[in-house]
């Protein structure tokens, strides 16, 4: 597993288009990161989708992969470009115009977790910079490439579904005196990265399963939805975000005692996201 960028569970036959990311769920806290850290365990997995890959995993039974992070977010962010590099934290990294993912930390190589808080005595290098990126991030990339060529040759169209937690203080932020609290945020970068069809199928199997559906706010999608949503080309990438308060202690990063059921809430819910694309033909497993 230590020298695995990622973990792919395949169906034992492609019949979905659909391909289910969790790029934020690792939970391989290497020694070199936690012996840097200024963080208490406990801390550092705060920023953490934990048991996001676990909620999905449902996804090889109803035709589709998915494909989970080994490494977690505090070590290298998935869901970054490459390129967005830290100078606060990154020997030699140059400032390149305004980013303000960057600029509050959260680069490819985060500088904090949650709630602003450091990660590290001191700076990294950029030699491990760029070995977190090239032993990490790009073999991840590549294989979400090959997946979703795989999916639209197969199926005519491919559909990126980018799973995330969110903490219940971020939707509690989101809601306004006149709405429910959403359990599921849908972000599709306000139309640019799925067509309206696709996202419709997705929320309304959400809602079926009686889970409260918001868009685009307060996540709209961030570097996996911008690159790999294509709607136009017949690729759509949308990105999920569940509070985590309805399966987890978030505190303690444990399940709760609703943790089996709201699974179960789940596979409907994939079921029905793996059947968007009435034209399906089989795809061998690898």
């Amino acid at each position: 597993m230590k020298n695995t960028p990622y973990v792919l569970d395949m169906p034992a036959s492609r019949t979905s288009c659909v391909v289910f990311s969790s790029p934020h769920s690792g939970r391989n806290y290497p020694e070199t990161l936690l012996n840097r850290t200024v963080l208490s365990e406990n801390v550092i997995r705060s920023s953490e989708d934990a048991f996001v890959d676990q909620l999905f995993s449902a996804a090889v039974d109803y035709g589709a992969p998915i494909i989970s992070a080994v490494m977690p977010r505090a070590y290298l962010d998935l869901n970054r470009s490459a390129e967005e590099l830290d100078p606060a934290l990154i020997q030699g990294a140059r400032r390149s115009g305004h980013n303000p993912r960057v600029a509050s930390g959260l680069g490819v190589i985060p500088r904090v977790v949650a709630n602003g808080r450091a990660i590290y005595r001191g700076k990294l290098t950029m030699d491990e910079a760029r070995l977190r990126i090239d032993t990490c991030w790009r073999p991840y990339h590549a294989r979400i490439k090959s997946l979703l060529k795989e999916s639209h040759s197969a199926f005519g169209q491919a559909i990126l579904i980018d799973c995330h937690s969110m903490p219940r203080e971020a939707v509690a932020m989101a809601r306004n005196s006149k709405s429910r609290r959403p359990d599921v945020v849908l972000g599709d970068r306000f139309g640019a990265s799925a067509s309206t069809e696709v996202v419709d199928q997705i929320e309304a199997a959400f809602s079926a399963a009686g889970l409260n559906v918001a868009r685009n706010a307060p996540f709209a999608g961030a570097y996996v939805t911008q690159t790999y949503g294509r709607p136009a080309r017949q690729q759509h990438a949308v990105q999920v975000e569940v509070d985590r308060a309805l399966y987890m202690d978030e505190a303690r990063i444990e399940p709760n005692e609703n943790f089996c059921a709201f699974q179960a809430i789940l596979r409907d819910v994939i079921q029905d996201i793996a059947g968007i694309g009435d034209e399906r033909l089989p795809l061998a497993a690898e």
